[in-house]
């Protein structure tokens, strides 16, 4: 099965680039690597897996090696994935339907982030943008590229049965310095030519986030809902998400619950529940915030890795504790299985 190619580009991918190649094997695909300046052994081991090695000098523009990289395909409709993401779940037999039956649509694939939270490792759902016909698209932007339609076109999107693991977030406290400086470098860079880009405020505030910095991620997050945009973006709702948790970290429960305003709008899914009920909590509303946990947990496809689930149930917990309610508390401790915080309060129960 060769009717679509898979591209990536690589530098100094040794530690990951084997997982990623060994967990698409079966898809029986071209496999295009391009490596933008390796000093270990990246090419050494995408050659073992079968793959086209491509060299290209690294620019600072993400976009131009993805651009280059979709150039040597063999085919027409392209695979992207990064080096530091594996296959978990995949049927490559229907992607080529999928392409036949929207010839001129964006393929998205489940993403499962590993990100460090409090101490634990937890999983951040998003769906991202990676199979498409390159006479139709191609990549724009330095950092944080964007896949953009060749003409005027909506690109209007379908999803593809892939799912995918992503280790990103995850490394030595070295690595992720060192991507932090590369990404605000070039973000502040583009910012200079495009201070009108609500998405370089956006992903300027995921920078500061990362790094735990609330206060300067609150700004620039609060400078992208200074744009009319449309509430279906996928960085809107993740600008939104931010943004609430940061408020709540710097104890701005006031501006917090500015977001009753528009509710209606952004309570499509459980994560914008929950942070909902955590706003009521942190505000001293139990029976509001209880009301908005029993409906998150009530609610399907989450974002976030327990916000429908044993977040929720813990918070549950707390308020029953506070209202003297311990043979509840307990019960709700419980259902949160081996999550911490929750196994923490429930010894102190017994």
């Amino acid at each position: 099965m060769k009717p679509f190619s898979i591209c990536m580009i690589a530098k100094n991918e040794e530690a990951n680039i084997e997982r990623c190649l060994a967990s698409i094997q079966h898809f029986n695909c071209e496999i295009i690597v391009v490596d933008t300046g390796s000093t270990d052994r990246t090419k050494d081991v995408a050659q073992k897996y079968g793959a086209k090695v491509f060299d290209f000098k690294w620019i600072n523009d993400f976009s131009a090696a993805r651009n280059f990289s979709i150039s040597k395909a063999s085919y027409d409709w392209i695979l992207v994935l990064d080096c530091d993401e594996w296959a978990e779940e995949s049927n490559p037999e229907e992607f080529m339907c999928l392409a036949r039956e929207y010839p001129a649509y964006v393929g998205r694939l489940k993403r499962k982030n590993l990100t460090p939270n409090d101490n634990q490792q937890r999983i951040y759902i998003d769906m991202v943008e990676r199979f498409f016909n390159r006479r139709y698209y191609h990549y724009e932007a330095p950092i944080h590229e964007q896949l953009t339609p060749s003409t005027s076109q909506t690109p209007y999107a379908f999803e593809i049965p892939l799912t995918v693991l992503h280790s990103g977030y995850v490394g030595t406290a070295e690595e992720l310095e060192a991507k932090r400086i590369r990404n605000m470098t070039l973000l502040e860079k583009e910012l200079e030519k495009h201070p009108d880009d609500p998405y370089l405020y956006f992903q300027i505030g995921q920078e500061y986030y990362c790094l735990d910095d609330y206060g300067s991620a609150a700004k620039y997050y609060s400078k992208v809902l200074t744009y009319d945009l449309n509430p279906d973006l996928e960085y809107l709702r993740l600008t939104i998400q931010a943004y609430g948790n940061c408020l709540l970290h710097l104890g701005k429960i006031e501006e917090a619950l500015q977001f009753e305003q528009i509710y209606e709008v952004f309570a499509k899914n459980p994560d914008f529940v929950f942070l909902m009920g955590r706003i009521y909590y942190m505000s001293g509303q139990p029976i509001k915030a209880m009301s908005e946990f029993i409906k998150a947990t009530s609610m399907d496809n989450p974002y976030a890795e327990g916000t429908n689930t044993f977040l929720s149930w813990y918070y549950m917990g707390l308020i029953n504790e506070q209202m003297g309610n311990m043979t509840a508390a307990s019960e709700f401790y419980k259902r949160c299985g081996d999550f911490e915080p929750a196994l923490k309060r429930l010894s102190g129960l017994t």
